[in-house]
């Protein structure tokens, strides 16, 4: 018997691998459209919580139309920031679909932060204005930029607000993103300013279960999109019984979430993103809806993902073989 071998993919390999954000984008809109037709397995993620508000959780799933089948295993820690760490951290293994033998070992932090802003945006696909210029960003970490990265993708973006509650990480911010893209950038004086007037909001602060939200009913304005990429931490209950449409990604999931005391004041989603992407119910039909994705993140969105990244690291040769 031949010795079975592993591809592993350090942050800096998978980073190397330099996947663009449109490229992530479409494989994610192929994997819903086979969610949306009953064509994902998929079970709700279990995990374990070691602190308050934190998370450590496996995720797997199988995509038979993409040959991927693989489980993340992946932690949130929203203190991690005062020890100079990631809130985000974790490994992804590939197993073969045909012999279930792991193929591929990678760190998992890249690809969530991109695919989680794609996400945002695939959503805005179906439930935004096609003419939505106007961004605003509530929390100017990782996710504040995937997702302004990937809307950049879909829409003519040409100003953005930027908000934090640490003013040096929205600074941080502005002069990245500003390196990156030829918007105007506004620097918020508080959260309202970054909602009232962008056609586009997205909220990407951490995970609570006891939030504090800040934006209230009226901010969003008619006809504008908000991703709430951090559940319901910085929407009211008010705000959220306005939205006019509340997709999420799994029905399933925000089901297992809202048992858990997640989203509590939350109505209940009219669709998730597959039926969405699938034609199986409709997006946006007026121009003064209100809309709100709900995504919670989804196993298949990281196993849509994976099996390009490993492609092309092979392609490049990168990563390092170890003996399974």
């Amino acid at each position: 018997m031949s010795e079975q071998q592993i591809l592993y993919l350090s942050r800096a390999a998978v980073e190397a691998v330099d996947l663009p954000m449109r490229e992530i984008v479409e494989l994610l809109e192929k994997a819903f459209m086979e969610k949306g037709n009953g064509r994902v397995e998929m079970p709700p993620k279990p995990g374990i919580h070691t602190m308050p508000d934190a998370f450590i959780h496996a995720m797997p799933a199988y995509i038979p139309a993409m040959r991927s089948a693989g489980i993340k295993w992946v932690s949130g820690y929203p203190e991690n920031y005062k020890r100079e760490l990631p809130y985000i951290t974790g490994l992804l293994i590939l197993n073969d679909v045909e012999t279930g033998v792991p193929y591929a070992v990678m760190d998992c932090a890249w690809i969530t932060a991109m695919r989680t802003g794609a996400a945002s945006a695939l959503s805005a696909k179906y439930l935004a204005r096609p003419e939505s210029e106007t961004v605003g960003i509530l929390a100017c970490g990782v996710q504040g930029r995937t997702n302004l990265e990937a809307l950049a993708c879909l829409f003519p973006i040409k100003r953005v607000y930027a908000y934090d509650i640490f003013p040096a990480a929205q600074e941080r911010f502005i002069a990245d993103m500003k390196a990156r893209f030829n918007f105007e950038f506004i620097n918020a004086k508080e959260p309202k300013q970054a909602v009232i007037d962008s056609d586009l909001v997205v909220t990407s602060g951490p995970i609570l279960k006891n939030p504090s939200p800040v934006i209230e009913k009226d901010w969003l304005k008619p006809g504008a999109y908000g991703s709430a990429v951090d559940f319901d931490s910085y929407w009211s209950g008010a705000a959220l019984a306005q939205m006019d449409l509340i997709s999420t990604d799994d029905h399933a999931q925000f089901q297992y979430y809202k048992s858990g005391g997640y989203f509590q004041q939350t109505p209940t989603p009219y669709a998730d993103l597959g039926e969405l992407v699938a034609g199986i119910k409709p997006g946006r039909t007026d121009e003064k809806q209100r809309a709100l994705a709900i995504n919670l993140g989804l196993a298949m969105d990281d196993m849509a993902v994976a099996p390009e990244i490993y492609r092309r690291a092979k392609e490049k040769g990168l990563g390092v073989w170890l003996p399974l």
